[in-house]
């Protein structure tokens, strides 16, 4: 249906335009291909604290920082040819009062009839804020890393030292042992051997928690996960067979990971034996490992029929170190808090759902080869 419109009642597109020219939130403006003001709308006023006068008697190179002159270059040489429609750039500029700010511009061509370009329309967004934050976030990254290289090289030194001293005390004990006979009846010689012991455990523990570090890429492997799970299963044979645990492997065999091969063994075999190790007393113990793809992550499932854990009470406190959560005395609460690290360092995480007297089931996102 024609719409009709009485005498002298027209829309006015070009009022219309205007009002979007000078009332869109963000700058606006025109500029010859040799960067001088044209038309420019209220926000470029408010952007860069000139008036229109001001901006109209000088050319936009007047107040963009001096390290980001050319930054348009390469891509305004790629439009003036036609081989884009348009482009984006952040450019930094200089306030009236001084002050140094960040913009998002986007940069389009006005034609000529012949088609041509005659002019530009610029689009300005103030991005100083989303700026700053970055660069804040760039220096906290920096000063964490500089502190995560410090705390492990500190790290290091203490359990080369510890392991050393530790070493020498077990060292003594057997000499003493050898040579006073009398001393193995005696409890206090008992008691030092047994802490001499339990400190060479503990520096065992914190030795290998000092090699965890972020993975250089380049040690990054494909691993076929089907393979290593085998092999795991075969190095717990005796265990499995001991407890008459049975062990379900229900990943395709063509399935495969990036990893490292040790940190893979590590983590296969710490979730196997901590389900045969939380095993419940009231039925067979029963391991399913199955694995499916998600996006870029495969998720490798451990579950059992085991005791189960008290998520609501242990949740949150389940890989921190030295926490245990049952009664076994094999316990001592540094395995998982390892293998979480080998996940995570890998890229990966590891989600628990679990039921105190149903079992537990362990869900470790690898990325996918």
């Amino acid at each position: 249906m024609k719409t009709s419109y009485p005498q002298g009642n027209f829309p006015d597109t070009y009022d219309s335009l205007e009002k979007i020219f000078n009332n869109t939130y963000n700058g606006i403006a025109i500029l010859t291909l040799d960067g001088d003001w044209i038309k420019v709308n209220d926000s470029i006023c408010e952007l860069f604290g000139y008036t229109r006068h001001e901006l109209f008697n000088m050319n936009i190179e007047n107040i963009i920082y001096r390290e980001d002159f050319g930054v348009h270059e390469k891509k305004y040489d790629k439009l003036m040819q036609g081989k884009i429609d348009r482009y984006r750039v952040q450019q930094r500029y200089f306030h009236k009062d001084g002050s140094i700010i960040w913009v998002l511009i986007s940069v389009s061509l006005i034609n000529n009839k012949d088609g041509t370009p005659s002019n530009m329309i610029w689009q300005f967004s103030n991005v100083t804020g989303r700026k700053r934050n970055q660069d804040k976030l760039k220096m906290m990254l920096k000063v964490v890393r500089e502190q995560n290289d410090r705390l492990t090289s500190f790290a290091n030194i203490v359990t080369h030292n510890l392991r050393s001293h530790s070493g020498n005390l077990s060292t003594l004990t057997d000499f003493l042992e050898e040579d006073f006979n009398l001393l193995i009846e005696n409890e206090n010689f008992d008691l030092l051997k047994k802490a001499v012991g339990n400190l060479e455990e503990t520096v065992s523990h914190l030795t290998e928690i000092a090699k965890i570090k972020e993975v250089d890429q380049n040690q990054i492997e494909v691993l076929n996960l089907y393979d290593y799970v085998e092999k795991a299963i075969y190095n717990i044979t005796a265990i499995a067979k001991n407890t008459g645990t049975t062990i379900v492997n229900y990943i395709d065999e063509d399935l495969c990971v990036k990893g490292i091969p040790a940190y893979l063994d590590s983590i296969i075999l710490n979730f196997l034996t901590n389900a045969i190790k939380y095993r419940s007393e009231k039925r067979l113990p029963k391991i399913r490992l199955t694995a499916s793809v998600q996006d870029d992550y495969v998720i490798f499932k451990v579950g059992d029929n085991g005791l189960g854990i008290d998520m609501e009470k242990y949740g949150d406190k389940l890989f921190q170190m030295y926490n245990t959560f049952h009664s076994n005395e094999d316990a001592i609460g540094v395995g998982l808090f390892i293998t979480r690290n080998h996940i995570e360092s890998l890229g990966g995480k590891v989600i628990v759902n679990s039921e105190v007297g149903v079992g537990s089931e362990f869900s470790i996102y690898l990325k996918c080869a």
